[in-house]
């Protein structure tokens, strides 16, 4: 079953046109920002697989499987920024929590960089790639990670729940959405399809183009919310009357 890197090229140009198209338009960078370095982050994993998957030269490029893990690490802590931007009454702590992901995953990303034995083995099938992570270090980034997503997902659907801002909570509603969207099918697929063991961080940058959906649809809301706040208000006057 030989790697495809088709599927991995054509997700990261969609994904890097949508944080280009991001960037540029209207809409208050503090949420643009964020959203655009997770599309960022999102297609770099996809080039990098797509390169050290389709090599000959693995000796030479052995460390590109650890830089993948490095640059995915980004995502959780990116995440989570965002959504305490958007988080109802913008509490400290919030923001804080945000900011402690991002320390622990700077003091990961160093570990990885300095651990040899990070990755040790990549085997690459059809379109995603496996990997085989026997150090503690990994455990460590495995709780990191999934309990980032948790909390993102969390976070935003308690903020949506709770939000009175009709736009804000809105836009909560696409990262809500975004995350089920992606780790769900992520899970699952790796539950019930065999190949797919071990293939986890691969599987779940690939249904991540759901999440890059849904984030390029909150900047496209953001982009025209006075728009959008229009065409809403004459329907909240009159399930009022």
């Amino acid at each position: 079953m030989t790697y495809d890197p088709i599927l991995s090229l054509a997700t990261a140009a969609l994904e890097i046109a949508a944080a280009v198209w991001t960037l540029r338009g209207p809409g208050r960078k503090s949420l643009t920002q964020p959203v655009a370095a997770i599309l960022t982050f999102l297609a770099a994993y996809q080039i990098i697989e797509a390169i050290f998957c389709s090599s000959n030269a693995a000796s030479s490029l052995s460390f590109l499987p650890k830089m993948a893990f490095m640059v995915v690490a980004w995502l959780p802590p990116m995440g989570l920024l965002l959504v305490s931007r958007l988080y109802p009454a913008n509490p400290r702590w919030v923001k804080g929590f945000a900011f402690f992901m991002f320390l622990v995953c700077t003091i990961l990303v160093v570990g990885i960089a300095l651990d040899r034995n990070f990755v040790t083995v990549s085997v690459c099938l059809i379109v995603f790639a496996r990997y085989q992570n026997p150090t503690p270090l990994y455990q460590a980034y495995g709780i990191f990670y999934q309990s980032g997503l948790l909390s993102m997902l969390l976070l935003s659907a308690n903020g949506v729940t709770n939000c009175e801002d009709l736009h804000t909570r809105r836009l909560l509603g696409q990262v809500l959405l975004g995350s089920i969207a992606f780790i769900i099918p992520s899970l699952v697929t790796v539950a019930v399809v065999p190949v797919a063991e071990a293939a986890l961080p691969s599987i779940m940058c690939h249904f991540a183009l759901l999440l890059a959906a849904f984030l390029t649809r909150l900047a496209w809301m953001e982009r025209n919310a006075d728009t959008m706040l229009d065409r809403a208000a004459p329907l909240e006057g009159a399930h009022a009357n």
